[in-house]
């Protein structure tokens, strides 16, 4: 090759990193977008009776209509038992199959995006995890050591134990906001902010908030990694699809080149395993990636550490045949 061919194509070469530096930032915009909006939702859904089930009146909203199953009109002798069994049927049990199955496709080709981009869990993991991360270095009290004090792109990331007077009132907040909300999908949520905010909460009420609010403290504090990888249904059955499926995007790894992880920050760390909120190694076997929330994170810390790197970054999503040829090549290295 001359000179001024490889002139010609090193600006192509560092044109399309930037195309693909640009798209990965855009990405994280949208997806925190995402989840602050799908939070708010969570939210408001009860307030404005998009979805919820009053105990007071004895029957669920949806879409600001009430949603009856009909069972009242049956025992008043008004339907028969064929009517009233149809009812149960077209209004309960198919909506649920119906959204359980588009649900599972989602997660069978995409993996655990409803985690990585709408969880409202899931954002509180990742805001305590950066709050504590700051704080003591780790971004969880279970973490082994402390993790280097690199930023993907190299620079350095500084600890102050000051962020611990942040740490703890976030995941008290958190808690009982979700305390609340969680009050709201049952009883009727004017009832329970003007109580709220009246100071006349009822004794039960106050008993379901505090107690609610103490153990999701707890479980934000302690236990919020615990809880995804083994203790949420939604995201076992959201694993379960993704790992059946050969073909699903995954992260995929250059291993030809991974002796360049080595040199990704300084003291030969590797700014993949630095981000992952699920402290998962993305340069790993798909089921030891199973708790994966294809949040990109792993991708744009690659992004970031490789961005001088003629060859781009060893971190890239796949699907098809070359999530195939990924996990393939995993394979083949082990059998070597």
């Amino acid at each position: 090759m001359s000179t001024d061919q490889a002139r010609r194509i090193i600006p192509i070469v560092a044109a399309e990193q930037q195309v693909g530096r640009l798209g990965l930032n855009r990405m994280q915009k949208q997806r925190i977008a995402a989840q602050t909006g799908f939070f708010l939702l969570f939210i408001l859904a009860p307030v404005f009776n998009l979805l919820r089930y009053d105990l007071t009146a004895g029957h669920a909203w949806f879409l600001g209509m009430e949603w009856h199953l009909g069972i009242d009109d049956f025992t008043a002798g008004r339907i028969g038992a064929a009517e009233a069994g149809a009812n149960v049927l077209l209004r309960l049990f198919l909506p649920i199959f119906a959204g359980a199955a588009a649900f599972i496709w989602v997660a069978w080709k995409w993996g655990r995006l409803y985690c990585g981009w709408l969880c409202p869990h899931f954002s509180v993991v990742e805001a305590i995890n950066k709050l504590m991360l700051r704080a003591s270095g780790k971004p969880s009290v279970w973490e082994k050591g402390t993790l280097p004090p690199w930023e993907p792109d190299g620079s350095p990331r500084r600890r102050d134990a000051r962020w611990w007077l942040l740490v703890v009132p976030a995941a008290v907040l958190f808690a009982f906001t979700w305390a609340v909300v969680f009050l709201t999908y049952l009883l009727p949520p004017a009832e329970v902010y003007g109580n709220l905010f009246g100071g006349t909460l009822t004794r039960n009420q106050a008993l379901f908030i505090g107690v609610f609010t103490v153990v999701l403290s707890l479980e934000f504090l302690f236990a919020r990694h615990l809880f995804c990888r083994f203790a949420c249904a939604v995201g076992l059955f959201q694993s379960l699809a993704w790992v059946s499926n050969r073909d699903a995007m995954v992260v995929g790894f250059q291993r030809q080149r991974a002796s360049q992880c080595a040199t990704c920050l300084p003291d030969r760390e590797s700014a993949c395993d630095m981000v992952c909120p699920m402290r998962l190694n993305p340069r790993n076997i798909k089921r030891h990636m199973f708790t994966c929330t294809q949040c990109g994170q792993c991708l744009q810390a690659c992004e970031q550490s490789q961005r001088d790197n003629p060859d781009g970054p060893l971190l890239s999503w796949v699907s098809n045949e070359a999530a195939r040829q990924n996990e393939a090549g995993f394979r083949a290295g082990r059998s070597q």
